[in-house]
C-alpha cells in the first residue's frame, strides 16, 4: 500500500548458530542457516487472481449468451481494472521498464504477470541455502519471548532479500485486487443475484472467491501496519490471531457489502450519494490533515518523480485508502508528509470514531431498506434480517476487541488494554453515581482510546495480567487521569 523499506521475511529461529554468546553492545548476533519459509503468500495471491479473473471470464461469457449488456459491462470493467493496476505495480516495484526483460514485459501485457513472478519467487525460494552466499545487509530486531525482549541480528543473503522483495510486491497487489476489484465485483453479483430473483453457481463462485480476496486483502492492511507501528520488533503472529481476524474481517466486510446492496435494492439512485460520500470523505481526509498541519509533500516516493508525479502517485495511494474505508477499517493512517506515507502512532480515538460511525450508517440503512422495500422480500422475514445484521457487525466489532486483548503479538506493550479500560469506565461510572447522590458533579471522559502504547519505553514490558497492587482506589484514580490526557494528545 506504500513504499517502505524491504523487510525480511517472518521466519522461525529453528535451527540456528550461535557465533557469540553476547556481543559487546549486548546485542546477541545470530547467523541462520535454517531454510526459509516458502512463499505461501504469493502462492496465495496469484491463486486468488487467477480464480477470480477465469471465473469473471466464464461468467461473462455466460452474461453474453443470455444478452446481459449491463452485467456483462460491469464484470468486465472489475475484471479489468485490478488486473491492469497490478501489472503496473509489479513492473514499478521491480523496475522492469529499465531492464531487458522483453518475455516478461510480454507477460506483463498479457496480464499474466503475477504467474510469471510467482514462478520467479519459487526459483529464488527452491535454490535459496543451496549455496552460501555472502550476506547483504544485516537485520537487527527485537524478539519477544515469554514477555521479555532481546535484541538479535541475522545476516540477510542476497536471495532472502529478492524474495523478501516479491513477497512484499505481492502484498501490495493483494490489497488492489481485494479493494479495487474484488469489493465492487462482489456488490455486483450480489446486487444482480437479487435482482434476478435466482442464485448462478458460477456466480455463486465467483463472490465466495471475491469474499476470500477481500477478507485476505484486509488481513493484509492489519499485518502491515501492525510491522510498521513496530518497525524494531520482529513480528510473529499466533494460528489463533489470524483466526480472530479472518472471523473479524469477514464479518465486518460481508455485513457492510449486505447492507450496501440491501440499500441499492429499495432505494437504488440514494447508494450513489452514499458511495459518493464515502469516497470523497475519506479521499480528502488525508489532505485536509496535511493542509492543517501546513506540511510539504515527501519528496522520497520516487527519486526521478517531479512534484506533479508525485501528487499523482499521492493521490492513487488516498484513493486504494478511501476505497478500504468504505468497506472496512484500513488499520492505517495516511501521512502525507512521511517518508513512508504513514503514520505510526496509532490513533484509537480514531478507530472509535470509524466503527461508532459505521454501525450508525449500517443501521440507518438497513432500516431505510425495511421501510422501503419491495415486495420481492415478502416471503423473507424482513425483521430478523435486519437483527442478524447488526448482530453480526457486533460480533465483528467483539472480535476486534478480543484480537487486541488477548491475540495482538505485542499486547504486553500496552499501558491499557480493553479489560483496564473497561474496569476503569465501571469504576468512574459507580464513583458518578455516588457523587450524584452526595450532590457533587462527577467527572467524565471518553474511552475512546482503549489501548495507549508505551513509546517512551520501547524495551520496558508492561505485564497488563498481573495482580492488582495492594491500593487499588488510588492506582484507578491515576489510571483515569492518564487516559483523559492520552485521549487530548491524540485529540
Amino acid at each position: 500500500m506504500c513504499e517502505v523499506a524491504v523487510e525480511e521475511q517472518d521466519r522461525e529461529i529453528s535451527d540456528l548458530e550461535q557465533c557469540s554468546s553476547v556481543a559487546e553492545n549486548g546485542v546477541m548476533l545470530v547467523v541462520n542457516h535454517s531454510r526459509v519459509r516458502p512463499p505461501f503468500g504469493v502462492l496465495l495471491a496469484t491463486a486468488l487472481y487467477c480464480a477470480e479473473f477465469v471465473t469473471a471470464a466464464v461468467l461473462c461469457s455466460m452474461y453474453h449468451n443470455t444478452e446481459d449488456v449491463i452485467w456483462m459491462s460491469l464484470t468486465i470493467v472489475f475484471m479489468l481494472m485490478p488486473a491492469v493496476l497490478i501489472q503496473l505495480t509489479l513492473t514499478f516495484i521491480h523496475r522492469d521498464l529499465g531492464r531487458d526483460r522483453p518475455l516478461v514485459l510480454l507477460l506483463h501485457l498479457l496480464l499474466l504477470g503475477p504467474i510469471i513472478r510467482c514462478f520467479e519467487a519459487l526459483v529464488i525460494y527452491f535454490k535459496a541455502g543451496k549455496n552460501e552466499e555472502p550476506y547483504v545487509t544485516i537485520s537487527r530486531k527485537i524478539t519477544l519471548k515469554k514477555g521479555q525482549g532481546t535484541q538479535m541480528e541475522w545476516e540477510i543473503g542476497q536471495k532472502e532479500r529478492m524474495l523478501a522483495t516479491h513477497m512484499n510486491a505481492f502484498k501490495r497487489t493483494a490489497v488492489i485486487q481485494a479493494f479495487l476489484g474484488s469489493t465492487p465485483q462482489l456488490t455486483l453479483q450480489l446486487y444482480a443475484t437479487i435482482q434476478e430473483k435466482y442464485i448462478l453457481p458460477t456466480r455463486t463462485v465467483l463472490m465466495v472467491i471475491t469474499l476470500i480476496s477481500i477478507t485476505y486483502g484486509a488481513l493484509v492492511c492489519t499485518v502491515l501496519a501492525i510491522q510498521i507501528r513496530y518497525d524494531d520488533y520482529k513480528v510473529r503472529l499466533h494460528p489463533r490471531a489470524y483466526l480472530c481476524m479472518i472471523v473479524w474481517r469477514g464479518l465486518e466486510i460481508a455485513t457492510r457489502i449486505t447492507a450496501l446492496v440491501l440499500f441499492s435494492t429499495a432505494l437504488t439512485y440514494w447508494t450513489i450519494l452514499v458511495a459518493v460520500a464515502n469516497l470523497l470523505f475519506f479521499f480528502f481526509l488525508p489532505w485536509v490533515e496535511f493542509w492543517a498541519r501546513k506540511g510539504s509533500l515527501t519528496q522520497n516516493v520516487e527519486k526521478n518523480f517531479s512534484k506533479l508525479g508525485t501528487t499523482v502517485v499521492l493521490c492513487m495511494f488516498t484513493l486504494l485508502y478511501a476505497c478500504i474505508n468504505i468497506f472496512c477499517w484500513s488499520a492505517v493512517q495516511l501521512d502525507l508528509t512521511h517518508q513512508e506515507l504513514i503514520e505510526r502512532k496509532q490513533r484509537w480515538g480514531h478507530l472509535a470514531m470509524y466503527y461508532c460511525g459505521r454501525f450508525v450508517e449500517n443501521f440507518l440503512l438497513i432500516t431505510l431498506w425495511y421501510f422501503f422495500k419491495s415486495d420481492f422480500y415478502e416471503y423473507v422475514c424482513a425483521p430478523l434480517l435486519v437483527v442478524q445484521l447488526l448482530i453480526c457487525y457486533s460480533l465483528a466489532v467483539l472480535f476486534m476487541l478480543l484480537f487486541y486483548q488477548f491475540c495482538h503479538p505485542f499486547r504486553r506493550l500496552f499501558k491499557y488494554n480493553v479489560h483496564d479500560c473497561l474496569h476503569c469506565a465501571c469504576c468512574h461510572k459507580r464513583r458518578g453515581r455516588e457523587q450524584g447522590r452526595r450532590g457533587k458533579p462527577g467527572h467524565s471522559y471518553s474511552t475512546a482510546a482503549t489501548m495507549v502504547l508505551a513509546a517512551e519505553e520501547p524495551v520496558e514490558l508492561l505485564d497488563t495480567q498481573g495482580s492488582q497492587p495492594p491500593d487499588l482506589t488510588s492506582q484507578l484514580a491515576e489510571r483515569e487521569t492518564d487516559i483523559v490526557e492520552d485521549l487530548m494528545e491524540a485529540a
